[in-house]
């Protein structure tokens, strides 16, 4: 697949994909990691929280329980977004293959990009966003 840089790949993203699985969802409201899948859910999206600190707590947000890998999610996900910092993108890359089917996107959140990273996902037929904000983009574009 590819990376996805241009407006009307992005809108494509927004307006296609339902489902969106959230790595390193945090529990604080005045987090990015919180706020933008709060936002998101509100838009009618269907937000999983992928925080194992939070899943072994038994938490849940949205109506949905905390998981804590990628790989036990049972339904589709169109989009796993990613909050983790650049350097920690790696640690997740064999979570997001393990996915059955795969995702049809990875979006790094704004401030996070790993190119390596990245280019494994396409080659597995994975379009990719890299540092951008969901909750700007869909305020800026739908």
């Amino acid at each position: 697949m590819t990376l996805l840089t241009e407006k009307a790949d992005v809108l494509r993203v927004l307006e296609e994909s339902k489902v969106v699985a959230v790595i390193g969802f945090h529990r604080d409201p005045g987090k990015p990691a919180h706020y933008v899948p709060e936002y998101l859910d509100r838009q009618g999206y269907t937000v999983i929280p992928v925080n194992p600190a939070l899943a072994s707590r038994g938490e849940s947000f949205f109506g949905r329980a905390a998981a804590s890998t990628l790989a036990e999610l049972t339904g589709a996900v169109d989009v796993v977004e990613v909050f983790r910092r650049s350097d920690k993108v790696h640690e997740h890359l064999q979570d997001i293959l393990s996915m059955q089917p795969l995702p049809k996107v990875v979006w790094m959140q704004q401030g996070i990009r790993d190119d390596e990273v990245a280019a494994q996902l396409t080659a597995a037929g994975i379009d990719v966003v890299q540092d951008r904000c969901m909750l700007a983009d869909h305020r800026t574009w739908m």
